[in-house]
């Protein structure tokens, strides 16, 4: 009996250090989906001249073999160029024929010009669209929010072409199901993952040895505690926000540790100079999973100052790690974040956010590594995402045509 094929369309390369939580999840489907199942990723080139453009190659990643095209070049996806990356790999879709027995697509844009393709039809909801819309009083969002009528009159009439539609935002996935009633029943939450063979907790001992390696690299004092911020420098994240919560912290014994590269990095940098901070705060450019997961756990803390979110997977990944987490009350995370994992904040000024920084620098044994770990077991990858794919495959082989509901 043959295979069924799946191709996931998404404009990124797997093998960059890209940051995001799209990027993530369509590595954990390569990692953790049924072998049963032949996967093919449409994703963007990074200058191999191995992989020439719009062309298949044989691929592997994690010890899966899948099939990549490269359709457009984008040498570092972390920043927006003047024409938007999704216009450009949208067009470039239009010229080819995708057909397989599932299409899936992280950007609804992507599947303008699939009609003409056969395939059961899988739609990706990783964020508060409407939120996107809106940006930030910093600007942000999606360049969308221009012509918010445009996108509008094309998600309607695009959304109904899908067979299933997957959000990660319990916001997105209400607001999907009430504007278009005729496509509720197919609308599921789907929980994030973290993968626990990257993502784990270590003994305090092991914690603490990593923390003083740490403070002898970048050439601090051995007593420093480090807060940890992993994401894109973009409005949604509100960086600048960080910035002035950490010099509201005024701990001259803490350093602030970011990873991340965005559109509003010199901007950050310029608020790091202005304030102060420049021996306080180090930024890294995206990193490893591995690495950045050794930051965690020597971190005392993950913090986000997000104006709105999906769910924020490197939440999920600090807690996995054994780090508790404090967080503006945006997307999913605090929605399961329990008081002794992490502490949620209204208001998001760098006065109400550093006073919760500073209850757990105070109170960190009210935040104990099990108590974090705990929260997170039920999102581990390896047996979400092959659930999801093991139904899907299951229900492929009895012919009937459909996806079943969302293992969740």
């Amino acid at each position: 009996m043959r295979q069924p094929t799946l191709t996931i369309f998404y404009q990124f390369n797997p093998w960059n250090p890209t940051i995001g939580g799209i990027q993530t999840c369509i590595r954990y489907i390569l990692k953790y989906a049924p072998k049963d199942i032949n996967i093919r990723l449409v994703g963007t080139g990074n200058g191999d001249p191995n992989m020439p453009i719009g062309q298949w190659h044989e691929a592997e990643l994690f010890g899966r073999n899948f099939l990549f095209m490269p359709l457009i070049e984008l040498k570092n996806d972390n920043f927006r160029g003047l024409v938007p990356t999704t216009v450009k790999y949208t067009m470039a879709l239009l010229r080819h024929n995708f057909s397989s027995d599932f299409l899936q697509f992280h950007r609804i844009e992507a599947s303008l010009g699939s009609s003409g393709w056969s395939g059961k039809r899988i739609f990706y909801i990783h964020n508060d669209i409407d939120q996107e819309m809106r940006g930030t009083h910093q600007g942000g969002g999606i360049l969308w929010r221009h012509i918010p009528w445009a996108y509008y009159a094309l998600e309607r009439r695009l959304v109904r072409q899908f067979d299933r539609i997957f959000s990660c935002n319990t916001k997105a996935a209400k607001q999907y199901k009430e504007k278009y009633p005729q496509v509720a029943d197919k609308v599921s939450y789907l929980v994030n993952t973290v993968d626990s063979d990257i993502f784990y907790s270590v003994s305090t001992q092991e914690q603490e040895e990593g923390r003083v390696k740490l403070t002898q690299e970048l050439g601090l004092s051995a007593d420093k505690r480090f807060i940890l911020f992993a994401g894109r420098l973009h409005p949604q994240k509100q960086p600048l926000l960080l910035i002035r919560t950490f010099a509201e912290l005024n701990e001259p014994n803490t350093h602030l540790l970011i990873v991340g590269q965005g559109e509003l990095e010199e901007d950050v940098r310029a608020e790091i100079a202005r304030l102060g901070l420049t021996d306080r705060v180090t930024i890294f450019p995206p990193l490893p999973q591995t690495e950045l997961a050794n930051l965690y756990r020597v971190s005392n803390m993950f913090v986000l100052t997000s104006a709105y979110e999906g769910l924020c997977r490197a939440s999920i990944e600090a807690l996995a790690c054994g780090t508790p987490v404090v967080t503006t009350r945006a997307g999913e995370t605090p929605n399961f974040l329990s008081a002794d994992s992490g502490i949620v904040v209204d208001e998001q000024t760098p006065e109400a956010i550093s006073a919760a920084w500073n209850q757990v620098l105070i109170n960190p044994s009210h935040y104990p590594s099990e108590a974090c770990v705990r929260v997170v077991k039920p999102y581990d990858a390896r047996y979400v995402v092959n659930g999801i794919y093991t139904e899907l495959l299951e229900n492929w082989r009895d012919g009937q045509g459909q996806l079943l509901k969302a293992y969740a």
